[in-house]
């Protein structure tokens, strides 16, 4: 299932109540964008960051932050982008928003979740076992840059090397890491890197914050499709 500004911005009518969709000066200053940012801090209780974005002129690409070599073109915070708080409401998080014109919506890592990251095609595969043996599960993305990503609960990144030893893959090369504190994802439905908009594969659902499960319940079931996603890829004799 995609994000829907559309459906999850009902939601957020219905817990706002009548008393804020009066006619005045406050609505021109909403925008699609700004409600987006709205159902992430409001309804979901995250922080949302300005994140910077490709920008094509003349047949070339750059970063929209300005620097002429950027590493990671359209996949990075902006310099000096305020975040808008979790708990904002719709016209706070508008008149944030419209501070950074086109600005892609980042989701930090570290305080609210973590983040396990794995090839979209192992995590989908995860997914539908996970689904099947009745874990809990929370939000799942895929971006289109062929990676997907478990939001788990926070402090995830941290136990990660404790969490891989003692499930016996400490050693092993996966594909698998856990994005903590300092590190971004693009939230759905912004564009990651000029490649295309990021999208849920099992979004949050309505009307109240997810709960968001531990790393070490999934941790055996991601490390294990990863470990044999990569063995299938192998050569003949490889």
């Amino acid at each position: 299932m995609g994000f829907s500004i559309g459906v999850l911005g009902s939601g957020l009518r219905e817990r706002r109540g009548a008393r804020d969709l009066r006619p005045g000066a406050r609505r021109r200053s909403r925008t699609p964008e700004g409600t987006a940012v709205a159902e992430y801090t409001g309804l979901w209780g995250w922080d949302v960051a300005p994140g910077a974005r490709v920008v094509r002129s003349g047949g070339r690409t750059r970063c929209s932050c300005g620097t002429a070599a950027c590493p990671t073109p359209g996949a990075h915070p902006l310099p000096g982008g305020a975040r808008v708080p979790a708990g904002a409401a719709l016209d706070e998080a508008c008149r944030a928003w419209a501070r950074t014109p086109g600005a892609t919506m980042l989701l930090p890592a570290g305080r609210h979740f973590d983040v396990l990251e794995v090839s979209e095609q192992s995590g989908l595969r995860a997914l539908a076992r996970l689904e099947r043996m009745g874990l809990p599960l929370g939000p799942v993305a895929a971006a289109p840059h062929g990676r997907c990503w478990f939001l788990v609960a926070p402090g995830a990144a941290d136990a990660m090397p404790a969490l891989l030893y003692r499930t016996g893959w400490d050693d092993t090369g996966l594909d698998l890491r856990c994005l903590g504190a300092g590190a971004h994802i693009t939230a759905p439905p912004s564009d990651h890197a000029g490649l295309g908009p990021v999208r849920w594969v099992r979004p949050p659902g309505l009307g109240q914050a997810p709960v968001l499960p531990e790393a070490r319940l999934l941790l055996g079931t991601l490390a294990y499709v990863s470990h044999r996603s990569a063995a299938l890829r192998l050569p003949s004799g490889g």
